[in-house]
């Protein structure tokens, strides 16, 4: 391989920086995020007025194809299973209310067993609301709510405008497959993720979302 290939090859599969500004890597590669205010996103019609969490990547913006490194989060977790939206969502909300925590977005889903080449159905979720700063309150569990710190995560990242599930997120679970079978230099690393950048109050066709697939370099299989 010629030096100036391998050198290529190297900077493809070394992962952004903790909260470093996404890597586009595929989809529209016209499509910007800027800042709004000091706290917020926008793309478009897309807005995040909500706060992320410290050191947090920057959203990927619907169409774009991004990798992306997260901090270390400290997040509470409800398992979802046997529970649904509403009883998973209302235990966090009461949750950060008792600790006086804002909240920040976006909220997370973890799909357990979904991976890319595997079954689609996954084998049940958990959600979680993010902590803004990991000194806000101590790890542990409180009734049905887990307070846990998620390692820091780098992902292949593909921003969705809609709702975080149904045939939105379908579809770019098949555009990350794809890209995963034409850059085999990327390995999967963990379960597929979505991100809920915007409340209820915000119209469906204009909530900003994103489909994750946590991803290693192949190198250090």
């Amino acid at each position: 391989m010629p030096p100036c290939a391998v050198l290529s090859f190297l900077l493809s599969v070394t992962p952004p920086a903790p909260g470093a500004e996404p890597v586009r890597v595929g989809g529209d590669t016209s499509v910007r995020v800027e800042r709004l205010g000091e706290e917020g996103w926008r793309s478009g019609v897309f807005a995040v007025t909500t706060p992320l969490p410290e050191g947090y990547p920057r959203p990927t913006p619907p169409g774009a194809v991004e990798i992306k490194t997260h901090p270390v989060v400290r997040r509470a977790e409800v398992d979802g299973a046997a529970a649904g939206a509403d009883g998973a969502f209302w235990p966090l909300f009461r949750h950060i209310q008792s600790r006086g925590i804002e909240m920040t977005s976006p909220v997370e889903m973890d799909y357990h067993g979904m991976r890319p080449g595997g079954a689609p159905e996954g084998e049940g979720w958990t959600m979680s609301f993010l902590y803004r700063h990991r000194d806000q309150g101590p790890t542990g569990v409180e009734g049905r709510v887990e307070v846990a710190d998620l390692p820091a995560l780098t992902v292949l990242a593909l921003g969705v405008a809609g709702e975080g599930r149904g045939p939105a997120m379908v579809e770019a679970y098949e555009r990350a497959s794809a890209w995963l079978e034409e850059h085999p230099e990327w390995s999967v690393a963990g379960d597929v993720r979505t991100l809920q950048y915007n409340g209820p109050s915000v119209p469906s066709r204009r909530k900003w979302s994103e489909l994750q697939v946590p991803i290693r370099p192949s190198a250090v299989d």
